[in-house]
């Protein structure tokens, strides 16, 4: 699965169709000094207040779950508020070079209110296709369903929300991000972590240990946090920054 770059690579190949006819960037963050703050500490809180609650996560998942969902929802808000442009705006457009951003007026706040009721109105539409995906990757199907139910709003929430806040509806940003051919950054390697956390995650459950731990969805939940942070500082590394994943 080698990476390839953008600059010198613009398509998938000549028979990739859209993709290959829009050239797309990494998402650039606001350059406040707000933004660089919030973009560092975001992800510190997310692990530590996942820390100081998993033991009463491993107790009773469902209600740790549920009264977690608000914080965790009012967090990813504020990060992409303060540090992301909103789908649409001006933000959200590549600046030429020398190019200097305006800051924001009325209408962007007003636009980034919008956005962002928007965006958490298509993260809930996911929680069921989450929900049955983890079904069909080995999920209890007729019991724990709050249980499944509760850890896919917060996978959807970690990994999808910011994508729908930057992206919008916009077809061919998300037939990038669903073939795995958006540039790599932050957004998008917080995504991916995300999934990828949540799937290993699984991966100590049926073992013979005999931990309080192993029950579902500790260990989903664990991973996907996780590997959300991870997947977050991947995807702003210089070296892997504005790369594509080649799957050929």
């Amino acid at each position: 699965m080698p990476l390839i770059d953008p600059i010198t690579m613009s398509g998938i190949s000549p028979e990739s169709g859209d993709i290959s006819k829009s050239k797309s960037f990494p998402t650039e963050f606001l350059s406040s000094d707000m933004a660089r703050i919030v973009n560092h500490i975001q992800p510190a809180i997310l692990l530590s207040a996942y820390y100081f609650r998993f033991n009463t996560l491993v107790a009773d998942p469902v209600h740790t779950l549920l009264h977690s969902l608000l914080p965790v929802a009012l967090l990813q808000v504020a990060y992409a508020i303060v540090c992301l442009p909103a789908a649409g705006s001006n933000m959200a457009k590549k600046l030429k070079p020398g190019e200097k951003r305006k800051g924001l007026e009325g209408g962007e706040y007003n636009h980034k209110i919008f956005t962002t009721i928007f965006a958490l109105i298509l993260t809930a539409t996911t929680v069921p296709a989450v929900t049955a995906l983890q079904i069909l990757f080995g999920a209890p199907f007729t019991t724990h369903i709050e249980h499944t139910l509760l850890s896919s709003a917060h996978i959807s929430l970690l990994a999808l929300f910011p994508l729908f806040y930057i992206h919008g509806v916009d077809s061919v940003r998300w037939l990038e991000v669903a073939s795995l051919y958006a540039p790599i950054d932050e957004v998008f390697g917080a995504a991916l972590g995300c999934a990828l956390g949540a799937w290993l995650g699984a991966v100590p459950i049926p073992l013979d240990w005999d931990r309080e731990w192993q029950k579902w969805p500790v260990t989903v939940v664990t991973g996907a946090f996780g590997g959300y942070v991870v997947g977050k500082f991947v995807g702003g590394f210089a070296g892997l920054r504005g790369k594509r994943i080649e799957l050929e």
